[in-house]
């Protein structure tokens, strides 16, 4: 499938300086770009974590997928008035996630892993070299961590909790049809869309995604994939769009 594209949303809240990647990209091919996010996240109450039966001090290591998931956990720690002992390990999925824990802690008083691919299996790899750490994954709501399967399979100690959840944002059949193209970053962005368009039907339309767990989720739903990022070749959401434009132009 393959189509012209003049009109493109981005599931993501529009950039706060109005400047972006997509901005420039639209001026450079003359395309109309959008930004309206699908879904909002909540932290998780105080009571709702602990009624889950997880302390998270009982582990020696964490386990980050994503920058969401680093501020949701530090924003609860905080509500629940824990302090990370210094000794406390941190494996991110990738050097940019790991590169954002410096929002939270000072990388010399702790240790970091991340493989530099960002690429889920050598990331796996990385969790089963280190298969003496006891591991925490915190997540979100109603989804499970295909890390899980992972850890099982070399009977590696974990617990894993819910620590934020995902609200659909509303938005309407006409808003989305207008589109020649719509990026989507997160499962929760297609579970936003199936539950505000029931019915909807890609046709003609374009999809763009980010990441390994939001391209399972399109085509679970019977989507095809158009566009998708991150990748040896494409490492960003927008080096994959240009290279779709000029390949279609």
């Amino acid at each position: 499938m393959s189509a012209k594209i003049k009109r493109i949303l981005v599931s993501q809240p529009a950039p706060v300086t109005g400047k972006s990647p997509y901005i420039t990209l639209s001026e450079q091919y003359g395309f109309e770009v959008d930004f309206k996010p699908f879904f909002s996240i909540q932290t998780l109450g105080t009571r709702e974590f602990r009624d889950q039966k997880v302390n998270i001090l009982d582990h020696t290591a964490i386990i980050f997928t994503s920058r969401t998931a680093i501020d949701h956990f530090f924003k609860l720690t905080q509500e629940l008035r824990l302090t990370m002992p210094e000794d406390m390990k941190y494996f991110c999925h990738s050097a940019a996630i790991a590169s954002y824990l410096q929002k939270y802690i000072v990388y010399r008083k702790r240790k970091v892993f991340y493989h530099e691919s960002g690429q889920a299996a050598q990331f796996h790899a990385l969790l089963l070299k280190h298969n003496k750490e006891t591991y925490f994954i915190p997540g979100i709501e109603g989804l499970k961590e295909d890390i899980v399967a992972v850890l099982d399979s070399k009977k590696i100690p974990y617990s894993t909790s819910a620590i934020y959840r995902s609200v659909p944002n509303g938005f309407t059949k006409e808003e989305i049809d207008g589109y020649d193209l719509l990026i989507f970053f997160s499962p929760n962005g297609v579970t936003s869309l199936k539950s505000n368009y029931p019915e909807y039907k890609q046709n003609k339309q374009l999809l763009a995604c980010f990441g390994e767990a939001t391209a399972s989720a399109l085509r679970e739903n019977g989507l095809e994939v158009n566009i998708e990022a991150p990748s040896p070749e494409f490492p960003s959401m927008t080096a994959a769009l240009e290279h779709y434009i000029k390949k279609h132009k």
